[in-house]
């Protein structure tokens, strides 16, 4: 190999605005600014790795010293003197500082104490503080004044990672770019034109892969791509970036979690084995099985989740996922979810990842099995129900075991049970019964949509969970059978019973005549 090798993220850094991709927002702002002379003093850049932080600051660097205008320009030769030496990095008035190396305030008097001075072969001072974020307190307090006020032929330009590390006394002083994640549209055409200037075979398959492991970072996706070329001598295809990158390929991981869903265990642990023994990382794996869940839960049709002609899979890809979907529940997919992220933690922390992939499987398709939350509130509250009739049965099983051995005949249980066929002789029977708090509640807040023998559908207006309990205790209690309570979820706009009483007392001509006598008179009670 030829020692002066330059890697593809080298070789191929953006040199002009014009050719730095993903960022038209930024690229817009700051060619603005240069056309009409709105340069401010200070800017700082922020965002994920190789999205290009640093490219950008020598870009403006160039921007600002280059010699082939009489002023900054938004379109630097990229020839003339100042333009090369910045763009290798030895440009004498373009000073370019690791903050990770140089994080104490001595570091940071001496680069103030050398901003004083005009510049030497450039228009402006510029100063590269790269990973700022790492600088100390002192550092930073250092940096304050000059930053806000700065000589006029000095320009600050901050890059970092860590956004949230800067002080905001640091970034009330500067103009702030988020650069954005790169689409991996926008970086499949980068890498196929590099490919092409190359001259290497890059398959659209392996493009894809290798532009979606980059995730967002130009820098992450030309170093993956340089390795790809490496291990292939320049022929490089899906299945060599799927062995470089130790990943499943996606029809790999769509049998995965048909296995997973089809509730066979030996099954899905028999694949997992097979994947594992093929060299995959697990922990990429479960990346992708999440990827998986994602989009399936986009599509599923319980949802109208927007457009999904961009998701990762093929078209016939995505017809198998759409029939999953239709035997599969938008709550499994929602478990299976959760399950999968809390397991990101523990893959990390085990010391076996294998062990610890086979536990998540089998909690996956346990917990897949399991009914849905409203269902399981449904069938606890019928267990209640048959537990409460139980109790009452056992009750009057030994009261009347009591009475017997007294020597006392048994009660005619039919002669103690009443027969109420509405809503008003219900509130008259708790009324009679004592049952003061049940009767007070039932009169003042439900509404009663339907009332038969056996069966009441009703509106709680407070929602008291135990109400249904205590009146189904006493319906059986008092009548001698099991009634049906229905819980309306909407109002059925019906009156209460002490509603409809107080209606019937204010069309009393009695009392109309009474109400008549006095002022801004009102019922506030019916007994």
């Amino acid at each position: 190999m030829d020692n002066n090798y330059t890697v593809l993220a080298r070789k191929y850094r953006s040199q002009d605005f014009k050719s730095l991709i993903g960022q038209d927002v930024l690229v817009k702002t700051l060619t603005t600014a240069i056309n009409t002379g709105r340069i401010a003093h200070a800017y700082i850049f922020t965002g994920i790795r190789g999205t290009g932080k640093t490219s950008t600051a020598r870009i403006l660097a160039k921007a600002l010293n280059c010699l082939s205008s009489d002023r900054a320009t938004a379109e630097p030769c990229g020839v003339c003197e100042n333009c090369r030496t910045i763009a290798a990095g030895q440009h004498i008035d373009v000073m370019e500082i690791d903050a990770a190396s140089h994080t104490g305030v001595d570091n940071m008097r001496d680069i103030l104490d050398a901003a004083q001075y005009r510049p030497t072969n450039g228009r402006f001072k510029v100063y590269i503080i790269d990973e700022v974020h790492m600088l100390s307190t002192s550092a930073f307090n250092a940096l304050l004044k000059t930053l806000e006020e700065p000589p006029a032929h000095v320009i600050f330009i901050l890059a970092t990672t860590e956004i949230r590390k800067v002080p905001v006394t640091i970034l009330s002083r500067c103009q702030r770019f988020d650069l954005a994640r790169v689409p991996v549209d926008t970086l499949k055409q980068h890498f196929a034109s590099i490919a092409e200037q190359e001259k290497i075979t890059l398959t659209d398959e392996a493009n894809e892969l290798l532009a979606r492991a980059a995730d967002g970072s130009v820098r992450d996706g030309l170093s993956l791509l340089d390795q790809a070329i490496a291990q292939t001598g320049g022929n490089v295809d899906a299945n060599a970036v799927l062995d470089m990158l130790k990943r499943a390929d996606r029809g790999v991981v769509l049998d995965m979690m048909k296995s997973v869903l089809s509730g066979d265990v030996g099954r899905a642990l028999n694949k997992v084995d097979e994947i594992y023994n093929n060299g995959a990382d697990l922990a990429m794996l479960l990346t992708d099985m999440m990827e998986w869940t994602h989009w399936a839960t986009r599509m599923h049709p319980a949802l109208n989740a927007g457009d999904v002609n961009n998701s990762p899979y093929t078209s016939e890809q995505r017809e198998q996922i759409i029939n999953i979907n239709n035997r599969v529940s938008l709550n499994t997919l929602s478990r299976i979810w959760q399950v999968m992220v809390a397991a990101v933690s523990e893959m990390q922390a085990a010391g076996n990842q294998k062990q610890c992939f086979d536990m998540l499987i089998i909690r996956m398709m346990h917990i897949a099995d399991m009914p849905p939350v409203p269902e399981i509130i449904k069938q606890q509250e019928s267990a209640n129900r048959m537990r409460d009739v139980k109790n009452i049965l056992a009750d009057r099983m030994a009261n009347n075991t009591q009475t017997t051995t007294n020597n006392t005949p048994a009660p005619d249980i039919q002669k103690q049970t009443k027969c109420i066929s509405n809503a008003n002789e219900l509130a008259t029977a708790l009324q009679e019964s004592k049952e003061i708090l049940l009767f007070s509640y039932y009169s003042s807040n439900i509404e009663i949509a339907e009332f038969s023998d056996g069966k009441i559908k009703y509106f709680d207006r407070k929602g008291d969970a135990d109400f249904v309990h205590k009146l189904a205790s006493w319906l059986m209690d008092k009548t001698g059978k099991q009634w049906q309570l229905e819980r309306a979820t909407e109002s059925v706009h019906v009156n209460t019973i002490n509603e409809q009483k107080q209606e019937e007392l204010v069309a009393d001509p009695l009392v109309a005549s009474a109400m008549n006598l006095f002022a801004d008179a009102e019922i506030i009670g019916v007994k």
